[in-house]
């Protein structure tokens, strides 16, 4: 078994018990204890589980996504700067796809491209969208009231009702190797189906997101555009090398 594949498994099972043993692993990959301990050491340097005595848990709070509130005073400038750029890639009479999420809200009152036309699944831009006279549709489904999102089962298949030019999207994780993740599995759901029905599409992160690798994959990053008010220097190379970018 290839090391990637033997990693994807040990990250899969601790997603679903929270910690394993090394006897565990040995066994579910039919590999020597030495060979786990060094997939253990490499995955705990990538930041994607912590090792405990005899075994491994996951990161805290990888899962764990931020409210609403508590997201729209982190970072106030650099998602401005972030939703500035984004609101100026939207061009007249535009089908866009709109994400729930604090900085796709922040980029509402910059566009100004005339006769578009905006999907969302935040409660919030629905609002800020009729208020400033843009048609819009707000997904069907289940709302999360962490987040102010509708997800869920209902919300993915309301969306194969609708084609998008561009989606613009928030992410929690922009990695090199693992790609754009997110915390909560329902929403990546969204995104991801959001991101299959655009001609284009743009992930916005600000420069805390970079390195960083949440619960639930979203896709890779050679599929978007990234749009950041800065990439930190020590992953620029590794970044760039895998995706455009859009830097303010």
């Amino acid at each position: 078994m290839l090391t990637e594949e033997r990693c994807r498994l040990i990250i899969q099972r601790l997603q679903e018990k929270g910690v394993v043993k090394i006897q565990e692993l040995t066994e579910m990959l039919e590999a020597s204890e030495s060979t786990v301990r060094r997939d253990l050491i490499d995955l705990e340097s990538r930041n994607l589980l912590r090792r405990v005595h005899g075994g491994a848990s996951l990161v805290a709070n990888r899962s764990q996504e931020p409210g609403m509130e508590e997201k729209t005073f982190k970072n106030i400038q650099p998602k401005n700067v972030i939703a500035r750029l984004a609101a100026s890639q939207v061009l007249d009479g535009e089908c866009i796809y709109l994400d729930a999420g604090t900085t796709t809200l922040a980029m509402i009152p910059l566009i100004n491209a005339k006769g578009i036309t905006v999907v969302t699944n935040g409660l919030s831009h629905v609002e800020a969208l009729v208020n400033k006279r843009i048609t819009s549709y707000l997904l069907g489904g289940m709302m999360k009231s962490h987040t102010k999102a509708v997800i869920g089962s209902i919300a993915f298949q309301n969306m194969d009702n609708f084609r998008f030019d561009k989606c613009f999207l928030g992410t929690n994780g922009v990695d090199a190797e693992w790609g754009f993740t997110t915390p909560d599995p329902e929403e990546a759901l969204i995104k991801r189906r959001a991101h299959q029905l655009s001609a284009a599409t743009y992930v916005l992160a600000d420069s805390s997101k970079f390195g960083e690798v949440a619960f639930a994959k979203l896709f890779d990053l050679h599929e978007a555009t990234v749009i950041t008010e800065a990439v930190p220097e020590r992953l620029r190379q590794s970044i760039a090398s895998k995706t455009k970018i859009i830097e303010g």
